[in-house]
């Protein structure tokens, strides 16, 4: 790379990690893993690593400034646009896969939506608690979302998974737990095969030891996954591997202990922290637990100003960890109102409490690809809207993809708030069309796609030269992968270069 290039150029390699988007539904109605791995223990005491050590690191990007430039000035702020005005399937919640396509499934409790299955696909057997007969189930429920033609592919879904958890494994398989009804106990595995064209959920009904509704599941550094909690379980189990059962429950009082009138524990926010225990946060306390020695490390000061989980539906993501290793100046993001932020491994942690303009609830906090944390949705007054269950994922190309909203007990199109089953995109600011010339290029054939823990890969990638308006410059970048699968678990992660506060297309990477 040139002296030129190092100087205008600030690049930062940014990991997203993919979660299952879970949004809820705040009304109160009636109410395998294929692998020989041995799972490892959780280290007990926490070890606060320092997570990229700066030994044998070429620091000359940093010498040169190349890290100091701001980023490019824009008037656009954002775009909104429709990517599909019938999808059929009101998106409760959705994972984006490794293949583009993002999975949307909604509860089966209506018995209805607005795709049908199409010819060939075997209607659902049922019983009609109502009317006391056995009937058919004849729509879909889930739906395989592509990205590139916003086409739908109807799914089948059979245990109902409102208000349920999930995540992809290290292979790339979707696993989800619990749900309502039928579908409280269920085990449910979609994809992780080569050829998933044709793919459909595979379902376990029966297989977690306790009920989990509104319950929440994150993934481990060995790559397991743990589902925590949901409504009257005060506990956390392992997610099993495909068909068979889950060992046991783990008691936890914390859940019991944060467990109001009006509940306000559920989907308790969890994080991986970076000594590979987990922090929890429910109601409006929170905790770091080493979950394989079911031992509390360490407790945090309660968050003043009220309960932030369901059904009080306030929002966590932890701030991103940018890849650069050269950058030693710490870069905090501008307060938010009502938002509190804590540092858990500070030894003595206090929360950082500020106040955002307006109240929200039932709104969607996303780490987007330029480092920046970006909130949309939700509602001012009350706990059900966004209206309610509206999901949001960022996808490769930038854009924020946002569908759902389901205020009713069955799909309701005549209603001030109707069921929403539009698909739409929204362009955040670095999507400005003006300056995409700044947009950097990842040439995915001549990048590398399977990363290994604290080695090197490279990245190359085309950037528009500013002295010759239609030539593009090739350049190379050599990164380090996370030393440790605490701070990055094994599995599918996008990884984007960034220009200034421009993201590239993002492009797939497996890290093992």
């Amino acid at each position: 790379m040139t002296h030129f290039f190092k100087l205008v150029l600030f690049l930062t390699v940014l990991f997203l990690v993919v979660d299952s988007k879970i949004k809820d539904k705040g009304k109160n109605k009636k109410s395998k893993l294929k692998s020989s791995k041995v799972f490892h223990k959780i280290p007990g005491i926490p070890k606060f690593i320092k997570p990229f050590p700066t030994t044998g690191i070429d620091q000359s990007a940093a010498q040169d400034g190349g890290g100091k430039k701001s980023d490019y000035e824009t008037k656009f702020i954002g775009q909104w646009e429709i990517l599909n005005n019938q999808s059929g399937v009101s998106a409760m919640q959705i994972q984006l896969m490794p293949d583009n396509t993002i999975n949307v499934y909604d509860t089966t409790i209506y018995r209805l939506s607005r795709l049908k299955y199409p010819e060939g696909m075997p209607c659902v057997p049922f019983y009609d608690e109502n009317l006391k007969e056995n009937k058919q189930d004849c729509f879909a429920h889930g739906m395989e979302y592509t990205l590139a033609t916003n086409q739908v592919r109807a799914l089948t879904v059979k245990t109902d998974p409102w208000c349920s958890c999930g995540g992809l494994t290290p292979d790339g398989t979707l696993v989800v737990a619990g749900g309502f009804g039928d579908g409280v106990k269920t085990a449910r595995y979609y994809g992780g095969q080569k050829n998933c064209k044709a793919c459909d959920w595979r379902e376990y009904p029966n297989k977690l030891q306790e009920a989990r509704w509104y319950a929440t599941q994150t993934i481990l550094p060995n790559g397991e996954y743990i589902v925590i909690g949901g409504r009257r379980a005060f506990s956390y189990e392992f997610f099993p591997r495909e068909g068979q059962p889950s060992k046991k429950p783990y008691f936890l009082a914390f859940l019991y202990e944060t467990t109001d009138i009006d509940e306000n524990n559920l989907y308790p926010f969890v994080h991986l922290s970076s000594d590979g225990n987990l922090f929890i946060f429910a109601n409006n306390r929170s905790l770091l637990l080493n979950p394989n020695a079911n031992k509390v490390v360490r407790t945090y000061p309660v968050l003043p100003g009220g309960s932030r989980n369901y059904s009080a539906s306030g929002m966590s993501a932890m701030l991103p960890v940018t890849f650069n290793l050269a950058e030693t100046e710490k870069i905090f993001l501008p307060a938010l109102k009502d938002c509190g932020r804590l540092v858990i491994t500070d030894p003595n942690p206090e929360w950082d409490t500020e106040e955002m303009p307006t109240g929200r609830v039932m709104g969607d906090l996303l780490n987007l690809p330029n480092g920046q944390l970006l909130l949309l949705n939700g509602a001012q007054k009350g706990t059900s809207a966004c209206m309610l269950e509206c999901t949001t994922q960022a996808i490769p190309n930038g854009k924020i993809w946002v569908a759902g909203s389901n205020t009713h007990d069955t799909y309701k199109d005549d209603d001030k708030f109707p069921t929403e089953t539009r698909v739409e995109a929204f362009s955040p600011p670095y999507l400005d069309p003006n300056p995409d010339v700044h947009r950097p290029t990842i040439v995915e054939e001549s990048s590398d796609k399977k990363l290994a823990y604290g080695h090197n890969f490279e990245t190359q990638f085309k950037l528009q030269n500013m002295d010759q308006k239609f030539t593009k410059q090739d350049i190379k970048v050599m990164s380090k992968a996370p030393p440790v699968p605490e701070l990055a678990p094994p599995g599918h992660y996008l990884i984007f270069i960034v220009n200034r506060g421009v993201p590239s297309q993002g492009m797939w990477v497996h890290i093992q």
